[in-house]
């Protein structure tokens, strides 16, 4: 069969924070992608506004480099796919792995293989990919190298990798010099054989395999991603699996329901560095962009129009968390973020309040995102929106709310599916890393959660890891309370494990909320009588209406507070000067955080200036009356 002897594609996994796209960063620089006098951020592949504020790759993205052999050959490009190391991102890695033939499992030198390497290792040995190790990261002064190397070996044989994968090669690198070696160096100490990614590049050379194809087989490319262009609208990108694909020509346009249409390539491009160029042919095993199909979808095939083949349709895994989403339903809709109409005008004009922006705005992330689903619910202004987990479905909110959304967000909850007649909730594998003398504390907080202990192992370091097998609903507003018990030094992950028979009830936040009873500004005079009653969320001066959670209560129950007293002046003089007592700072939400703090009949409204939590029902007599119905049945 013949093979492609001048492209390479591979892609880069690992676990969030471990060096992916610091090291394709270095790729670039070194592969000569940019001039002397180009001025060059980190972490380029990081493109997203988000990405860069929270520091993790929410979105598969290729990028190309030609290497020049140091024999002096013809150059060979390599195409990189830099994957999100974040299993609630899982989809993005599934369809990055459906565009190469081989990756690089990236591993932190220190922290060793954790949840997420599971997840992306997983699914590179179910797509029998060859794999190369990258122990990155050795300069850290807590390396261990050998027992990472040995953890990662225990790590493919626990998931059934066969002898042909399990002899893997492995590089030691240090991803943020661009230095990496083929022997290995002293813990904590940057490869002293090299001053280059040579031997990494090379590394890929040599086992990578090639793309192969038939030579008489029909045109077929396989549509794995979508961005859009201001001039070109929809832009697909895909692999070319055989055949040629040239601009201007006609192709079959197989779709995701089996119907065929024919369509025009008005343009190709392909990627060098950062930037896609204009192209006139694409081969086999080539990474391209197409325009001119306004509607394709991701998964579908551009094939012969003569002998239409279709390609598999891309899986991916099942949603684990839903939430619901619909228009902002507050008092405060539409007024900005101080709740003042007049003030806050110009930065209103262009809010995006209807159900129809939304919905809108809800198909067009369908579009893109293989890994979520949208289902209708009762209410006409509502949708259910499912994903991977709680972090994907934020990111989905922060985007809208950037783009001038007001939405009112329910409670997260999990996708529960029937088998033999009994419910079965989805279940992660949780990883935790603490000082020993948190372990107590972690174990307690598990327990309430009905998280199951699987494996405890310490290093000798004064940390503890512990393996933990607990239902998603226990890891709703888990984070939160895991770095106040640990003082910030915790790090869990957690991948989705499967699905087990239901748990019971969980009781998980066991203070109640402090609710407004009336509409208008808090004044500090009410906040100093009510922070011995809880920790407040909201400042002085800021607009509150009946219904709004200002603060969590210090008991189990909810109790309606007037936030917006004011102090009563006299014309009597005092005696002695007024007492000042210092109101204490309140206690600032994300929106995570909201989400999390959410109880069955609270909300969270969002809008682009402010995040508040809110209860389902605003009027303090109708939940008083409904809470009496369900008390006496």
């Amino acid at each position: 069969m013949p093979t492609r002897h001048d492209i390479r594609n591979v892609a880069i996994v690992a676990h969030v924070d471990h060096g992916k796209t610091t090291i394709v960063d270095a790729m670039l620089k070194q592969a000569g992608a940019f001039a002397a006098h180009q001025q060059l951020d980190d972490r380029m592949m990081d493109s997203n506004d988000l990405e860069r504020e929270k520091g993790i790759t929410i979105l598969a993205k290729n990028t190309a480099v030609k290497y020049h052999p140091k024999d002096g050959g013809a150059p060979i490009t390599i195409n990189i796919i830099d994957t999100p190391g974040h299993a609630d991102f899982g989809g993005e890695v599934e369809r990055g792995l459906s565009m190469v033939d081989a990756v690089v499992l990236l591993v932190d030198a220190s922290e060793g293989p954790l949840p997420q390497t599971r997840f992306v290792l997983r699914k590179a040995l179910q797509a029998r990919m060859p794999v190369i190790l990258c122990i990155n990261k050795t300069d850290r002064p807590d390396s261990r190298i050998d027992e990472v190397v040995n953890e990662t070996y225990d790590l493919f044989l626990d998931l059934d990798a066969d002898e042909d994968q399990i002899e893997f090669p492995i590089v030691y690198a240090c991803g943020r010099d661009g230095i990496a070696s083929l022997t290995k160096p002293q813990d904590g100490t940057v490869p002293a054989d090299s001053e280059n990614l040579e031997p990494f590049f090379s590394t890929i050379l040599e086992h990578v395999p090639a793309p192969s194809y038939d030579e008489d087989a029909p045109l077929q490319a396989h549509v794995t991603n979508l961005d859009a262009d201001n001039f070109l609208g929809r832009i697909a990108l895909l692999r070319v699996e055989q055949g040629e694909l040239r601009k201007g020509q006609t192709v079959a346009w197989i779709k995701r329901d089996g119907t065929i249409s024919n369509v025009r390539i008005t343009e190709l491009m392909m990627t060098e560095a950062l930037t896609r160029k204009p192209a006139e042919v694409a081969g086999p095993g080539d990474i391209c962009a197409v325009a001119g199909i306004p509607d394709i979808m991701i998964g579908e095939t551009l094939a012969d129009p003569e002998n239409p083949i279709a390609l598999p349709l891309i899986t991916v895994d099942q949603p684990a968390i839903s939430m619901t989403i619909g228009t902002n339903t507050s008092p405060l809709v539409g007024r900005g973020g101080t709740g003042k109409g007049a003030d806050a005008k110009s930065a209103v004009k262009d809010r995006k309040v209807t159900a129809r922006q939304v919905k809108d705005r809800l198909d067009r992330e369908l579009i893109g995102n293989v890994s979520l689903r949208v289902l209708d619910t009762e209410r006409p202004d509502a949708w259910e929106v499912q994903g991977r987990g709680e972090l994907a479905l934020a990111i989905l909110v922060e985007q809208m709310r950037r783009e001038g959304f007001e939405l009112t967000i329910g409670k997260p909850q999990v996708v529960t599916k029937e088998v033999d007649g009994k419910i079965h909730e989805p279940v992660e594998r949780l990883t935790v890393d603490v000082p020993e003398e948190h372990m107590g504390a972690v174990t307690q907080l598990m327990g309430v959660r009905k998280g199951r202990m699987d494996n405890m192992s310490n290093h000798g370091s004064g940390w503890v890891r512990m393996e933990f097998v607990v239902p998603s609903r226990g890891l709703i507003g888990f984070r939160t309370e895991f770095l106040t018990n640990t003082r910030g030094t915790g790090i869990a992950h957690s991948i989705h494990e499967g699905h087990e028979p239901w748990f019971g009830t969980l009781t998980t936040r066991n203070n109640g909320s402090l609710v407004a009873d009336r509409a208008g500004a808090v004044t500090a005079f009410a906040m100093t009588n009510l922070q011995e009653r809880g920790v407040l969320f909201t400042d002085p001066g800021t607009e509150v209406y009946e219904g709004m959670i200002v603060g969590e209560n210090s008991r189990s129950d909810d109790m309606d507070v007037n936030i917006t007293k004011e102090k009563k002046l006299t014309n009597m003089r005092s005696s002695s000067a007024d007492s000042f007592e210092a109101i204490v700072p309140p206690r600032k939400l994300s929106l995570e955080q909201s989400l999390e703090f959410c109880r069955d009949d609270e909300c969270v409204e969002v809008t682009p200036e402010a995040v508040r939590i809110r209860k389902v029902v605003l009027d303090q007599k109708e939940r008083g009356r409904s809470a009496s119905r369900a008390k006496n049945g």
